[in-house]
């Protein structure tokens, strides 16, 4: 722990060489006492390269995540027991759906945080990661006191052999233990994003993820711990993250900590609970989304589960790049939302939208071209081999049919404009399922449809609705003080 803080303290500083302690980005000394509440907007201009910025670190902290995943299941696997295998392949998707849920907690960060920058509200800045914090370490404490119930309802609807269940339960309730910690890691991942300091998320996320792999070799292969010692990784992997950012922040931040009663305006709680609500609420229909999908995949057979679980793949790889661009859009049109500056957010929307969609046209192209080597690697079973290459065409199109869907709820998030973004993810979850209903007849072929559907659906809805919202955050008659 002595040497990882200051090794990410490094990192972070090369974000701009002339950072000090207690500065914001672009800053070279320390905000004054005076300065403290509001201080001139600073000026910036949006270009390629400050997109690229964000997105390549917040891409390439995506995809370590899974990775991650891989190698601790490898781990695992060297035990040789099939039911502890099971049991942390079945846990880790728990425990990745249900952080997910939580993840209004980055997104929310980022855009307040964000908005903040573009006003030149450093006290306000600090505040927001503050606040943020605080519920994080709430959510997260709830979920540890509501652990039994939850591992008990989990469980019994994954419906495995109780063998599996047994040790999935234990890897429950001890990765639980981690829940205050990956939500404030979510937290602080967001705010650096929201301060244009992507390059230090990167590295605190990957810390995390290293750290994680060395504790699970350590305690899995080197003590034999099995799955409590792959959970008790995560936990120590999260709280070591936790520490490392809250040292980062410090440093940020210095010795100024903003009044308890700023920290709990209540305008300012109300103003974030009903953001992060509604991102909640736009979260769980993703997951809906995509748990219904597998659940359709499963009841079609073993060799269609297997297919689809292998294409499944090439849409995750191609989100890890489209979400780099969501990330962008998020904090350059929040900072322009902070600064009432129009022209930088159309900006801001125009390349975002242009990067995502130049890299999801070039996902879409790479998948078709290589895509049947690919599935050969990720199987060694003839019947599904030959069953994902005739549905490969679809997964392929989901990266570019997906651009707009991504970039554009990075727009919303980043403007803040989530109410709208709720009610039109609730528009496209109905256009889902009615699209499924309708090519019930084509089986597999039908649901694959069914998702591009929602994918095409939920960019075109916010595409169309993105003008109306423009004109009124930016009307002089509507501009804030």
């Amino acid at each position: 722990m002595a040497g990882l803080v200051p090794a990410i303290h490094v990192f972070a500083a090369t974000r701009n060489k002339t950072w000090m302690p207690g500065t914001r980005p672009g800053m070279t000394k320390e905000v004054p006492e005076h300065m403290n509440a509001i201080e001139p907007p600073q000026t910036y201009i949006v270009t390629n390269r400050r997109v690229l910025a964000i997105a390549v670190p917040m891409t390439l902290a995506s995809a370590t995540t899974p990775l991650l995943g891989v190698v601790a299941t490898g781990m695992i696997g060297r035990l040789g027991e099939a039911h502890t295998l099971g049991a942390v392949a079945m846990s880790s998707v728990v425990f990745d759906c249900l952080f997910w849920l939580f993840a209004f907690l980055r997104m929310g960060t980022v855009a307040l945080t964000a908005q903040a920058l573009g006003r030149g509200d450093v006290a306000e800045e600090r505040t927001t990661l503050l606040r943020a914090l605080v519920l994080a370490a709430a959510i997260g404490l709830a979920l540890i006191a509501l652990q039994a119930p939850l591992a008990g309802a989990i469980y019994r609807l994954m419906g495995a052999s109780g063998e599996v269940t047994r040790a999935a339960e234990i890897y429950f309730c001890v990765r639980i233990w981690s829940a205050p910690f990956a939500l404030a890691n979510y937290v602080m991942l967001g705010w650096f994003v929201g301060l244009a300091r992507a390059r230090t998320a990167l590295a605190l996320q990957v810390a995390i993820n290293l750290i994680n792999i060395v504790t699970i070799a350590v305690l899995v292969l080197g003590f034999g711990y099995g799955v409590a010692g792959a959970a008790f990784g995560a936990v120590a992997a999260e709280a070591v993250g936790t520490v490392a950012g809250l040292t980062i922040a410090l440093r940020i931040v210095g010795a100024r900590v903003p009044d308890t009663g700023r920290i709990f305006d209540r305008a300012k709680l109300l103003r974030m609970f009903v953001i992060n609500r509604d991102i909640m609420i736009r979260t769980a229909a993703l997951i809906t989304a995509w748990g219904f999908f597998a659940a359709q995949g499963a009841r079609a057979g073993d060799v269609v589960l297997a297919a689809n679980s292998v294409l499944n793949n090439f849409v995750m790889i191609g989100a890890f790049f489209l979400d780099g661009f969501a990330s962008a859009a998020e904090q350059l049109c929040g900072r322009a939302i902070g600064a009432h500056d129009g022209a930088t957010f159309r900006r801001s929307v125009r390349l975002s939208l242009s990067w995502g969609f130049g890299f999801g046209v070039a996902a879409t192209l790479g998948f078709l071209a290589i895509g049947p080597w690919l599935i050969d690697v990720m199987t060694a079973s003839a019947d599904v081999r030959i069953v994902a290459r005739g549905y490969l065409v679809y997964a392929a199109l989901a990266s570019v049919i997906g651009t707009f869907a991504f970039t554009y709820d990075g727009i919303y998030i980043g403007a803040t404009w989530t109410r709208d973004m709720r009610n039109l993810m609730i528009v496209t979850i109905v256009l889902y399922f009615g699209a499924w209903w309708l090519t019930r007849p084509l089986g597999n072929t039908g649901l694959w449809l069914a998702i591009l559907v929602f994918l095409g659906s939920r960019g075109a809805l916010q595409a169309a609705r993105y003008p109306a919202l423009a004109r009124a955050t930016f009307n002089p008659a509507t501009a804030a003080p």
